[in-house]
């Protein structure tokens, strides 16, 4: 053989080598630091771990993932900085964002490059509703959770004095507005409505208004750190009446922030799938790392998931094709149970099926002790 002829032939081998080791580029963005650091971790642990175990059995369709993260800090300039980055990046798929205000302006980043994204956690309904072609959700709607949460107050609290109050995000505002919409439709009508800032500490104004409103609940729309300050300093002010929010207070720094105070909180979130005998496995290779998979941890792991049979059934992994394996209505199992997705990128009606049983999008949680003696959020078998 020339010396020609070698050269060419140890370049088709090398091209040959490379394309057989080709990497199909991930991101995962979340608030990896702030406020919010609690579910930037759930998201980053659950996509790692998807990660290593799709790629311990072979990749997707042959390709190991290559993973980079993005730190958004639950601002949407952030949001759209990482969205950016991730496009530079050639990033094909996309897990995230945490926050409804950051997901949905770094959606229109991913469809104009031709991303696809699967957020495992922003529930405002405009995530989805825009109808573009790569934008998905593994969890709940704020409309779905807001008239749950509603249809709950009207039946436990029928005849008694509700006070809403926002931290005037598009989570917590949009699930605040839901639920009051929802109250309301059954004849009731709270006797405060009240935004706050997100980054205030001191919410001792805020405490005297309840108090003079006298609420026997409090509803609360946003997240766990700044609710559970105000749970906090309604407490240590004499403040009795119960709190309620949504999935924005699942995590148990929630009860670390507000004391023993938390104890009683009422939450509606999703079902929890670390109490499905199924993932015991999976839960434990969390726990053994020292991470506990609450809340949205398995719903990231979930959205690898379905990227990865939606790659294989469209045989592909271009954005396009797999996204259009995802709203055709294909079933998909997943940690979360079996879920299939509406042409918006919701899931189905059907919502979680487990065991063949259809499970409720939202169900309610009572935050109290557990066997440990540390006050998490448990499901109330009542609902």
């Amino acid at each position: 053989m020339n010396s020609r002829a070698f050269v060419l032939a140890l370049g088709i081998a090398l091209a040959m080598a490379g394309s057989a080791h080709a990497d199909v580029k991930f991101g995962v963005a979340g608030p990896l630091t702030g406020g919010s650091a609690a579910f930037g971790a759930q998201l980053k642990q659950g996509v790692e771990q998807a990660v290593a175990d799709i790629n311990a059995a072979g990749g997707i369709l042959g390709e190991k993932i290559d993973l980079s993260v993005g730190d958004d800090r639950g601002d949407p300039k952030e949001g759209v900085s990482v969205a950016n980055k991730f496009a530079a990046e050639g990033i094909k798929f996309v897990i995230g964002h945490f926050n409804s205000g950051v997901t949905i302006p770094a959606g229109e980043v991913y469809h104009d490059n031709g991303i696809l994204a699967i957020t495992p956690a922003a529930t405002n309904p405009r995530v989805t509703d825009r109808g573009f072609w790569n934008v998905f959700r593994v969890c709940g709607r704020d409309d779905q959770q807001g008239g749950m949460a509603g249809a709950i107050i009207a039946d436990k609290y029928k005849g008694k004095r509700v006070a809403v109050i926002h931290d005037k995000t598009t989570y917590g505002q949009g699930l605040a507005d839901e639920t009051r919409k929802a109250i309301r439709a059954k004849g009731m009508k709270e006797v405060m409505y009240e935004g706050v800032n997100r980054a205030d500490k001191d919410f001792t104004a805020l405490v005297s208004k309840l108090k003079a409103a006298r609420p026997d609940l409090v509803y609360w729309g946003g997240l766990h750190d700044t609710g559970g300050l105000i749970l906090r300093q309604m407490r240590d002010q004499g403040l009795r009446a119960p709190l309620m929010g949504g999935d924005g207070l699942a995590d148990n720094e929630f009860a670390s922030i507000a004391g023993p105070g938390a104890e009683g909180t009422l939450m509606t979130f999703s079902p929890d799938p670390r109490t499905n005998p199924k993932n015991a496995e999976i839960v434990e290779v969390f726990r053994k790392r020292g991470f506990e998979p609450q809340a949205y941890t398995l719903y990231s792991y979930a959205a690898m998931q379905i990227v990865k049979q939606a790659a294989e059934a469209a045989k592909s992994l271009d954005p396009k094709k797999v996204a259009d394996v995802i709203s055709s209505g294909k079933q998909f199992d997943t940690v979360l149970g079996t879920l299939s997705f509406d042409k918006k990128g919701d899931v189905s009606d059907d919502g979680y099926i487990i065991d063949g049983k259809k499970k409720d999008r939202y169900v309610l949680y009572t935050w109290k002790k557990g066997p440990d003696g540390r006050i998490s959020y448990f499901e109330d078998a009542s609902e």
